[in-house]
């Protein structure tokens, strides 16, 4: 069944939002481009322009000429502000620190975590950007834009900001790059009510909800990742839109063990789609891999002659469990032992294909490296089910925000207190079993700390009862 959003979704059609007509937007030649210098000398960052990739100080620079060109009403802030964008930046290159300030949480009406406060330092060499507030935009599910939107946001914010932008940031949404405070709640206004988006979230509250592909676009899909996404993203407003945690909390969809929006690594809890069954298996097609008459890996190698395709070498040598082998010409898996690593699914995707019970892993406590280094984070809920409302879900979630805000210290990661308390007692915390794989090395303390509940008897004896096997 298709995905279907809630609300009615309005059409939104550039042609009538549209703030700059086609001539205020292709204001400059190219020719004016490359004789174009900005106001401030920047020998360092021109050096990022060198080489074959494409770099942020050409864009900017583009950005600069752009709004210089733009008649002085047509921009609600300042037209320097990208050139002094990048003065300041040269000066933290030559300082080799930051000259911005994080002012904490801009508030803006209705939202608690919208807006992250950001200020210059070098204030009266650069008064352009003596505000330089970085708002965070809801991205839509699996990052599927209209042109017309886009169209849309990139005037808003050409109109009420720098016309800096980053897609996307680390959370997935949208970043706005700098704007004064008196535009935040006019921009605001405009993202909810003309546009129909959210801000995303900002400080120590539920972070923007992302998710891969999902069923929209990928075969491979275990679970309706834009669903889940959604349904999380509309349940949990409160906790979005107003900070209320120790720190920031992010959920994280992928479809299949792919993890192509890298939950493992990103999410303080991740759900990951999985399986329960057997791979499927085609021995028609794996015999065309094997004879050479499907490429491998979809023909994605194709630039470059690899040789034949050797299934020995490339898929069952390769697996990390070791669960695969060749049997009479015919492909064999030993699906308890295989840990649905995609290895062999995306090398021979013709041949294998994920089963067909399908449901979830949850996995907790990724992060960057802020406090005590980077992590992955941890399987814990090896297999669930995800069918809507997804309530066993949102039951497991409340389990653990409980737990992380009655215990969490301030700027402490879920996955932080884990470390700290332990994986034990995170799992007593969920009500669920230890399996064998969450042990990292055997335990290097002697002592056994019992609970009265595991003592038969408990804590209270009768010296009586001793006395009987133990006669002085």
């Amino acid at each position: 069944m298709a995905f279907e959003p809630r609300e009615e979704q309005k059409e939104l059609k550039y042609d009538e939002l549209r703030i700059y007509s086609d001539e205020e937007l292709n204001n400059y030649t190219e020719e004016e481009l490359k004789n174009f210098k900005i106001k401030h000398d920047i020998p360092m960052c021109d050096d990022l322009e060198k080489g074959p990739w494409p770099s942020f100080v050409a864009d900017s620079k583009r950005e600069a000429l752009h709004r210089k060109n733009l008649a002085k009403d047509r921009m609600m802030i300042d037209c320097d502000v990208v050139e002094d964008t990048l003065g300041q930046l040269e000066e933290s290159f030559v300082d080799g620190e930051t000259h911005w300030k994080h002012g904490g949480i801009v508030g803006v009406f209705g939202y608690g975590g919208g807006v992250i406060g950001r200020y210059s330092d070098l204030q009266k060499k650069f008064p352009s950007i003596a505000h330089f507030h970085t708002m965070r935009v809801n991205q839509p599910a699996s990052k599927f834009y209209s042109s017309d939107y886009l169209r849309s946001i990139c005037d808003l914010w050409e109109y009420r900001g720098s016309g800096l932008m980053n897609f996307h940031g680390s959370t997935g949404d949208i970043i706005f790059l700098g704007t004064f405070t008196e535009q935040l709640e006019p921009t605001f206004y405009e993202l909810g009510h003309v546009l129909q988006q959210d801000l995303g979230g900002s400080g120590s509250n539920l972070r923007s909800p992302s998710c891969c592909l999902g069923k929209a676009r990928c075969e491979w899909s275990c679970i309706d990742t834009q669903d889940m996404c959604y349904e999380l993203t509309h349940y949990y407003q409160d906790e979005l839109h107003r900070p209320a945690f120790p720190y920031k909390f992010k959920f994280k969809f992928d479809g299949c063990p792919n993890c192509c929006v890298a939950s493992i690594a990103r999410a303080d809890m991740s759900y990951i789609g999985t399986w329960k069954d057997n791979i499927r298996i085609d021995q028609e097609a794996v015999q065309a891999y094997i004879g050479g008459e499907i490429p491998p890996n979809a023909g994605a190698h194709a630039g470059r002659d690899w040789g034949k395709f050797d299934i020995e070498k490339e898929v069952i040598n390769l697996c990390p469990t070791n669960c695969m082998r060749l049997e009479d010409g015919k492909l064999v898996i030993n699906d308890k032992e295989c840990t649905r690593c995609m290895h062999c699914i995306n090398v021979m995707p013709r041949a294998l294909r994920p089963g067909t019970d399908t449901g979830c892993s949850i996995l907790f406590g990724a992060k960057a490296p802020i406090l005590e280094g980077a992590q992955m984070s941890m399987l814990t809920v090896p297999f669930m089910r995800c069918e809507p409302p997804y309530d066993n879900i949102k039951e497991l979630v409340e389990k653990v925000w409980d737990w992380w805000m009655e215990e969490g210290k301030n700027r402490e990661r879920l996955g932080e207190l884990i470390q700290r308390w332990g994986v034990p007692k995170f799992l007593e915390v969920l009500d669920l079993p230890p399996m064998p794989q969450m042990v990292k090395e055997p335990r290097s303390n002697p002592y056994i700390f019992w609970k009265e509940e595991d003592v038969e008897g408990g804590w209270d004896r009768k010296i009586e009862d001793y006395r009987i096997k133990h006669m002085r």
